[in-house]
């Protein structure tokens, strides 16, 4: 073996992380259903503290803002302004407390990876990010039928101007569009961000702490210790990376919405 290389899984005590370390197939406690895993105790401990910080935030407000209500305010501002009321324009209102749910429970779950508590992000599930997809789709599908009744199906599928010859090949193509790939790619777009980003940092402090320990070879020692310090940048970026796929999903919901309650297609 060449000295310097890293010893491979089954070799040297070394298992390099891999999707197995996201599967959770024993419940938190015994007795409850397997699907009642960590995921699933991370989404509701989630909700709860959207629940709870929205609500000790609406408290007691002043006039001169606390250091909490200045943070809360500025959220609420940058989720109002920046995505609701950019995007929905005048219906703006009817949207801004599931946009804001939204963020803020994204933003929670996605940080989740980063606190040793936890050291998991939510949506690295894919279960999870199918599921808040889906409801993305009832609210914005459902906003459409509410507002044209059946007749935002004929919205929907049949783009104005399009020639009748044609329209044996448009109506599949959004349908796929509009009721199948958008779902589809947000909840993909997610996953596949949470689940890359943790995996690399799984691979640094792993590997890390494997070379650190190392016995015998100094340049693994100094690898590893290299290895783990780089992992805390790591975790930065995937602070960073969490918040940044917390307002695409928010965004791009606002944008589904808007879509479908717009007078023109």
């Amino acid at each position: 073996m060449i000295p310097w290389a890293l010893p491979t899984e089954g070799g040297g005590g070394y298992t390099p992380p891999s999707v197995n370390d996201f599967i959770f197939d024993v419940p938190v406690i015994p007795g409850t259903p397997v699907w009642m895993n960590k995921p699933f105790w991370q989404a509701v401990i989630g909700a709860l503290l959207v629940v709870g910080l929205w609500w000790l935030a609406s408290r007691r407000l002043k006039l001169k803002p606390s250091k909490g209500q200045f943070f809360a305010e500025y959220i609420y501002e940058f989720v109002r302004n920046g995505i609701a009321r950019d995007i929905l324009h005048q219906d703006y209102k009817k949207f801004l407390p599931y946009l804001l749910g939204l963020f803020s429970f994204l933003l929670i779950n996605n940080w989740f990876g980063e606190f040793f508590v936890f050291m998991l992000p939510t949506f690295s599930n894919v279960g999870f990010a199918y599921g808040l997809a889906f409801l993305s789709w009832c609210v914005y599908v459902g906003a459409g039928f509410h507002k044209f009744g059946i007749g935002f199906l004929k919205k929907a599928l049949i783009p104005e101007g399009v020639p009748w010859y044609l329209l044996w090949l448009i109506i599949p193509l959004e349908f796929l569009a509009t009721f199948v790939t958008r779902p589809v790619t947000l909840a993909l777009r997610l996953f596949a961000n949470m689940f890359a980003g943790h995996l690399v940092v799984l691979v640094f402090v792993v590997g890390g702490s494997f070379l650190l320990t190392y016995a015998g070879n100094p340049v693994f020692n100094v690898s590893g210790a290299v290895s783990v310090l780089f992992s805390f940048a790591i975790l930065f970026l995937e602070l960073f990376i969490g918040a940044l796929q917390a307002y695409i999903f928010t965004v791009l919901t606002a944008q589904y919405v808007s879509t479908s309650v717009a007078e023109a297609h």
